[in-house]
């Protein structure tokens, strides 16, 4: 990105020529904001953090899609939306966004992150597979998560790893009903991981509380309907093309750009089918079709997200989304990676870290919090 030193005048002289984003920039607990002398801040979606200063980026519509960013406070952010019409409009409407609360999520309230744990009931999920494939196994790793501080058990049938083939959808209601029922039955909060209508409506049935669609919604034409139907919360990741050929749609102009425009659109088909935006979550999909610059670059502009209207999660938990982590230790031994990758998701706004370590992250979280809003909390 090239970022001119002068505000960007003329942006509103054709809208349609260009596409509008604004990133906040190093947000901060209000504890932190010394530096800012007094100056206009903005809660991020309404929590602990603020910010004082945005980053706007602007990308031409036709060829070539030059990216271009200016950094500015947001008294001279407001003061240039101010003459510049219609692109005024869009940056004003984004800072509404940005700085809304989230409305709870199953019931759940967002003045704080919350934590979903991971019980995959797969032979081959790349990190746990095949450690939790009896339901009893599976129920007792969920009440253990729960124990640690999982907020949402997370309950996936079907592995998405990279290569992973896909399953029946009575395999995988096979494997998930009776853990998502016997989970239910204990007072656990549940998600079902599935792609396909028939396992999340039989997920629903069976007691669980959102769906969790590495699809956003997208592999099965009917989801989109039954989600709407049911009126339960909905988690879209990012992903393009399936677990088996993901690898070969990691091509991005600008990866972060590329993903938010692409969850915008699958929220825009949620609306369209009768899905509120404040049942959504959206998950940038570290890991899932991208390579490392892609989810470094992801990860670092993480607070865009939040441009969405809708609660982020982050999952980069055991993933090898770096060469130096995948060279340093198998999946079972990155946790002092994921660890680093959920502060810095915390750091940038995120509501959910989805995990495996759950009492390791509750920690983490914990001494995230003392220092963002005192030891009181």
């Amino acid at each position: 990105m090239r970022e001119p030193g002068t505000p960007p005048r003329g942006l509103g002289r054709d809208p349609t020529a260009h596409t509008l984003y604004l990133r906040p920039v190093d947000p901060r607990p209000a504890n932190r904001l010394s530096g800012l002398n007094g100056l206009p801040t903005l809660a991020l979606a309404g929590g602990v953090l603020r910010f004082g200063a945005v980053e706007l980026i602007w990308r031409r519509r036709e060829a070539p899609a030059q990216v271009e960013a200016w950094q500015a406070r947001l008294g001279e952010l407001r003061e240039f939306a101010r003459g510049e019409g219609a692109a005024g409009d869009v940056v004003e409407a984004w800072l509404a966004r940005l700085g809304a609360a989230r409305a709870p999520v199953a019931g759940i309230l967002l003045d704080r992150p919350r934590l979903v744990g991971v019980v995959n009931t797969t032979p081959d999920s790349f990190s746990d597979g095949g450690r939790y494939e009896s339901p009893d196994a599976a129920i007792g790793r969920g009440v253990a998560l729960a124990l640690a501080g999982a907020d949402i058990v997370d309950v996936g049938g079907e592995s998405t790893r990279p290569d992973a083939a896909p399953v029946a959808a009575e395999v995988e209601c096979d494997r998930v009903l009776p853990v998502i029922e016997g989970l239910a039955k204990r007072g656990v909060a549940v998600s079902v991981d599935t792609r396909k209508s028939a396992v999340m409506a039989a997920a629903l049935d069976a007691g669980a509380c959102m769906v969790n669609d590495t699809s956003a919604l997208a592999a099965d034409p009917a989801s989109l309907a039954l989600v709407a139907r049911r009126g339960c919360p909905v988690v879209l990741m990012h992903m393009r093309g399936t677990p088996a050929d993901m690898r070969l749609h990691a091509r991005y102009d600008c990866a972060p750009l590329d993903v938010y425009d692409e969850l915008a659109a699958r929220i825009a088909a949620c609306e369209a089918a009768g899905i509120a935006r404040a049942r959504i979550v959206v998950d940038p999909g570290l890991g899932f079709a991208k390579a490392a610059a892609h989810n470094a670059e992801i990860l670092s502009h993480l607070a865009l997200y939040q441009g969405l209207g809708c609660a982020v999660m982050v999952g980069a938990s055991r993933k090898g989304l770096f060469r130096a982590v995948r060279q340093a230790a198998p999946p079972e031994g990155r946790l002092p990676a994921s660890l680093g990758a959920a502060w810095a998701a915390l750091d940038r706004g995120a509501q959910f870290l989805r995990v495996h370590d759950v009492g390791e992250t509750a920690q983490l979280v914990a001494a995230w919090r003392a220092l963002a809003v005192g030891e009181s909390t």
